[in-house]
């Protein structure tokens, strides 16, 4: 069964927005923290958005007030408004889980992850 399953990606021109998903299988919703995370080519994977299940939400300070990340309980998904858009924000976006506290937007923190969706920003 996948656990995290990403869409939405594709191109948008800088300044343009895009919105990605992430539907969990209903154990991984159960996660003490969800959240996106991003690589791009020739570059450590970085943390972008984390969303706690006690509510609390933390966001990289390269995307605060660009991106927005929500979920939906209903339908175990978790989304990232992304805003503003700029090429440096072109890379592979994934969604990962954390069963344990605390939540943090460090990598290797997380042990359960989706296969990504590529987004591109044309200048």
């Amino acid at each position: 069964q996948v656990q995290l399953a990403e869409s939405g990606g594709g191109s948008a021109q800088a300044g343009g927005s895009l919105r990605l998903s992430c539907t969990a299988s209903p154990y991984t919703f159960t996660s003490s923290c969800l959240g996106w995370f991003r690589q791009a080519p020739g570059k450590e994977r970085e943390g972008v958005a984390i969303y706690a299940a006690n509510g609390v939400i933390s966001y990289a300070n390269s995307v605060m007030g660009r991106f927005t990340i929500s979920r939906d309980i209903a339908k175990n998904t978790i989304y990232l408004d992304m805003n503003s858009l700029n090429p440096e924000d072109a890379a592979m976006y994934y969604c990962a889980a954390r069963r344990n506290w605390p939540c943090t937007l460090h990598v290797p923190d997380y042990d359960v992850w989706g296969q990504g969706t590529q987004v591109t920003v044309s200048s």
